[in-house]
């Protein structure tokens, strides 16, 4: 559960891209990397870090969830279009899901309780920019890492490692 509430952001439901709903319970014991995405923004190359992340970890009990966002004008219109730029382009395969807002009044659900965690200098509220990172821990312990972490970066391998399902 996040800190902030009682609310279990396991059980927030959210859209795929093809349209059904999931939560982050369907994931269990799962490491997972929450990232908004957008394909038109110049850290876009992040898509090829996020796939190693998952070939590297994803058959020990880790996953990305990537949910494009046009909050900052910088995501395509069409889902179709956005997972064949996914696809073509990073070789992307972890789910991308349906386009969410991540800020204001009308963030998903989902985001809402994301953001109400702090990042490494005690920071909390709105999402910042495109490639902003939660990573959510089997037990639903949040950490979170601002867009210009590279997911590669070392505190979120180290964290993704120690996490793992035995």
């Amino acid at each position: 559960m996040t800190e902030a509430t009682a609310i279990d952001i396991r059980d927030i439901p959210f859209t795929t891209a093809d349209g059904a709903e999931a939560t982050l319970a369907d994931y269990a014991g799962k490491v997972l990397l929450i990232v908004n995405v957008a394909s038109r923004c110049g850290l876009a190359p992040q898509y090829e870090q996020l796939e190693k992340l998952k070939k590297t970890y994803g058959d020990r009990g880790f996953d990305v969830l990537a949910f494009p966002s046009n909050q900052f004008l910088q995501e395509l219109s069409k889902m179709d279009d956005i997972l064949e730029y996914c696809s073509m382009t990073w070789g992307v395969t972890f789910p991308v899901m349906d386009k969410v807002r991540v800020n204001g009044k009308k963030a998903a659900p989902l985001y809402k309780e994301l953001t109400k965690t702090p990042d490494a200098d005690g920071k909390a509220g709105r999402v910042e920019w495109n490639f902003e990172k939660f990573l959510v821990l089997p037990d639903g312990r949040i950490t979170r890492f601002r867009p210009r972490t590279k997911p590669d970066d070392p505190a979120i391998v180290s964290l993704i490692e120690q996490n793992l399902p035995d």
